[in-house]
């Protein structure tokens, strides 16, 4: 199987190590500790194994098509933060759903949004290098837009102590993925190191998700309710992507190319970059940690539909499909 083809049905992956997860949390609920203390160090893997496929110490790629950049950075830092905002006033969220649907929905994407660009026939080198300025932004405004959208209840229940553990728990992945890309680009020979960890991500995420549902099984078992109606928002969400990305190409004038990225690049989040941040919350609040895995699979299958639609119908090619 090429990796290509793993990140296509990588849905089927994660939707078995949910339901095995459960499983086994259900059928022996004292593995819940130790589920939840393998999964630290595996986030930790995951987030090297996303950053190190990251052109990090290339800021200045981003910049070479100015227009594109502009659209991409409009659109996630300031049409995505508005329209978030209005779904979660619509849909009525409080508490920990609000919480996780904020968390996840104002990250744009780092990683698979570039595979499903290549799908979808993008501009993957653009998307390439656009992704490490979308990083950098999204780490420096989150703080910010959760004080202006999140009700203090749900900021006051983060301890310093636990949101710094999560920052490190961020911050020192995507300092060592930097190392490690300077390191690479020293010997060009050391390139395979790099196309070697990009088979890890779907694994790695996979077991993730095994390890949240075995340990919050009680927490996935009573948050379907909840869950549901943040569902429906995702969904709603990835359509109103649709039309943002839409009318952001035809104001920068930008080829078809470039507006199908621009549309994954939208529609995608970054799920697990947030999810450290959520399973430091304090017990009772694991439905935010929950809502963002929710979020992960709905945008996946939401994705199959972008592939099958963006290059077809938003931006076909100049005289036909």
């Amino acid at each position: 199987m090429s990796r290509l083809a793993l990140e296509r049905h990588q849905v089927w992956c994660y939707l078995l190590g949910i339901a095995a997860g459960l499983a086994v949390g259900t059928a022996w609920p004292g593995a819940a500790g130790v589920m939840e203390a393998w999964l630290w160090p595996v986030i930790g893997l995951l987030l090297f194994a996303t950053f190190f496929q990251i052109p990090l110490l290339h800021l200045r790629a981003a910049w070479r098509d100015g227009r594109f950049a502009q659209a991409v950075l409009v659109g996630n830092f300031v049409g995505v933060p508005l329209l978030v905002w209005a779904l979660v006033v619509g849909w009525g969220l409080e508490g920990p759903v609000q919480l996780g649907v904020l968390l996840v929905l104002l990250v744009p994407c780092t990683d698979w949004f570039i595979t499903f660009s290549q799908l979808g026939r993008g501009d993957v080198p653009r998307a390439i290098a656009v992704t490490p300025l979308n990083l950098v932004l999204q780490l420096l405004l989150l703080p910010v837009y959760l004080w202006l959208m999140a009700d203090t209840g749900s900021l006051a229940r983060w301890r310093v102590g636990d949101l710094l553990a999560a920052l490190l728990l961020v911050l020192g992945p995507l300092a060592l993925a930097a190392l490690a890309e300077r390191w690479v680009e020293r010997r060009p020979a050391r390139g395979h190191w790099r196309e070697k960890a990009a088979w890890w991500p779907v694994p790695l995420l996979t077991l993730v998700v095994f390890l949240i549902a075995g340990a919050q099984v009680g927490a996935v078992s009573g948050a379907w309710q909840d869950v549901s109606a943040a569902v429906l928002l995702f969904v709603a969400f990835l359509a109103l992507m649709l039309g943002l990305a839409w009318g952001l190409a035809r104001w920068y004038c930008l080829p078809p190319a470039q507006g199908r990225t621009l549309a994954f690049s939208l529609g995608t989040r970054n799920s697990f970059v947030v999810l450290p941040i959520a399973l430091t919350l304090p017990g009772g609040w694991e439905v935010a940690a929950v809502v963002i895995v929710a979020q992960s699979l709905v945008e996946l299958f939401g994705m199959v539909f972008y592939v099958w639609v963006v290059p077809r119908y938003l931006f076909p090619d100049a005289g036909g499909h």
